[in-house]
């Protein structure tokens, strides 16, 4: 079971724009080779930063309203909102330590 959230049109207001701690949300999809290799480390980080920092993860297939919305073209996408605003964005497959420098200085 992934450690990681999944957001929908139903959830994505309650759990990523009125979170209160940050959150790191990766557009993906089931088809992609790197988002696959992405999940065990987005698994990883949900687990050493839970409470702290909401990792969650968008199925780009079933959500094309929020696909569109937030102008994504590519996946894996990794955005990183605080306070309900995009601070950051990173496209591709990247380490660990890319993906932590995303967020760290937030929390």
């Amino acid at each position: 079971m992934s450690a990681t959230l999944a957001i929908t049109e139903a959830n994505f207001e309650s759990e990523v724009l009125q979170s209160p701690i940050p959150v790191l949300l990766e557009f993906w999809a089931p088809w992609c080779g790197p988002c696959k290799m992405l999940a065990p480390v987005l698994d990883e980080l949900a687990e050493e930063y839970a409470g702290v920092l909401k990792v969650a993860k968008l199925n780009v297939d079933e959500e094309p309203p929020l696909v569109e919305r937030h102008g994504i073209a590519t996946v894996p996408v990794m955005v990183v909102y605080q306070q309900g605003a995009v601070v950051r964005q990173k496209s591709g497959s990247q380490t660990k330590l890319v993906i932590e420098n995303l967020f760290k200085d937030l929390l």
